[in-house]
């Protein structure tokens, strides 16, 4: 097999700060469109592009700043302290959406969503409606999840929209990617639902250090939620402010309960298995860390047999998912899929296949880690990229 060219643009360091590229980003941004909102979620990283937005609007006399706070309902007492903050600063017009977003459910295998919001379920909310919660927005249908309703505010309008976004490449190697693909204005990209809208990315290369200094340096407000993380003794990269019941974050659902019991009483009332996954997240029922298939299963057999788990349509969509990795796999590679040891050119194998399976991976955030399966087994070995392509020349042509 004749290896491909690899197109790679490798990184540029440059003789300026984080801080003051941001700045000119945002300045930037505010020459090339129209409006400039900010997608502010309450968490560490859109408090950032918040704060630098709002200092560039100050400057050009661009106030004031436009913000679009999601309401998720099952948020933190201290998260919604913080947007009501926000939401009582004068340069700011904050919009509080409080629509029926559609949100994973990693707890349940029988309701992997959960509607937020949901008008017909009001007496199960964990909280009252916000004071500031607008609970209807144009064009909205339920079962839309927030990056197939961002652009409807703005529907009908012809003027060009950059929405603020606290993306960082650091935090994965697909938002990495996504940044290298253009060498100019790579952290502005049209969003695929709208003509006039821009997702831009204008702290993508800010460290989790850079973060978490810059509140503290400039005296800024922040989120309250992470005082009660430091103090639970979590790493940096493990606090997040985001929905607790997601595939990724499903590990730390157990922190709800302990930082806040009474929101967390009726958080278990009001999403299916969250009790359970607070419980057993951490284990191999939910997949975590597995080291070895139960009864003495192969790993192939029991990735089919946890996806049999799943009732329809979702089982159709977890298999969507498997057949997508395996033909990413056969499509690089002749060598048939190891049990446990990931292909050093795919990066899958029955156990991660498992995983993925036991997970269910409804967003595809495991098939996009396979490119680092793929590197830790190249490491393993001691092989380069050009190594393991060049191996592919020797091949036999059996698949499996």
């Amino acid at each position: 097999m004749k290896a491909k060219p690899r197109k790679t643009r490798d990184r540029r360091f440059v003789d300026e700060s984080v801080y003051d590229a941001a700045l000119e980003r945002m300045r930037h941004l505010y020459a090339r469109f129209d409006r400039v909102v900010v997608s502010f979620s309450g968490g560490k990283d859109s408090t950032v592009v918040l704060q630098l937005a709002l200092d560039v609007a100050r400057e050009l006399g661009r106030l004031p700043l436009e913000a679009h706070f999601y309401d998720e309902e099952c948020i933190s007492p201290d998260t919604e302290a913080y947007a009501e903050r926000v939401c009582a600063w004068p340069d700011i017009a904050l919009t509080w959406w409080c629509v029926p977003i559609k949100h994973r459910n990693a707890c349940s295998r029988q309701q992997p969503y959960w509607y937020c919001w949901n008008p017909d379920e009001r007496e199960m909310w964990v909280r009252p409606l916000p004071a500031a919660g607008v609970v209807s927005m144009p064009g909205f249908v339920k079962g839309m999840m927030i990056p197939d309703c961002s652009q409807l505010p703005f529907l009908g309008s012809a003027q060009t929209v950059a929405m603020l976004r606290g993306i960082r490449t650091q935090e994965s190697l697909r938002r990495l990617r996504m940044t290298t693909m253009t060498q100019v204005d790579n952290y502005i990209h049209q969003s695929p639902n709208s003509r006039n809208l821009w997702l831009c990315d204008p702290i993508y290369d800010w460290t989790f250090e850079d973060v978490w200094v810059a509140p503290s340096r400039f005296g800024w407000d922040y989120n309250r939620q992470y005082d009660r993380f430091e103090a639970m003794g979590l790493n940096h990269m493990q606090q997040r402010v985001c929905p607790p019941f997601g595939e990724e974050p499903l590990g730390l659902l157990h922190t709800w309960a302990i930082c806040y019991p009474e929101l967390w009483h009726r958080m278990i009332a009001r999403v299916p298995g969250a009790a359970t996954a607070a419980r057993y997240a951490l284990t191999d029922l939910y997949g975590h860390h597995l080291k070895a298939p139960p009864d003495g299963l192969t790993w192939r057999a029991w990735t089919w047999r946890v996806l049999d788990l799943y009732g329809e349509p979702w089982r159709s969509r977890v298999a969507l998912s498997l057949r997508t990795a395996i033909g990413e796999h056969q499509r690089k590679t002749m060598r048939p899929i190891s049990e446990s040891e990931p292909d050093p050119l795919s990066g899958v194998c029955w156990r991660v296949l498992a995983q993925m399976a036991l997970k269910g991976d409804f967003k595809n955030r495991k098939i996009g880690s396979l490119v680092q399966q793929a590197h830790k087994t190249q490491d393993r070995l001691g092989l380069t990229l050009d190594e393991v392509i060049a191996l592919e020349q020797d091949n036999d042509g059996t698949r499996y």
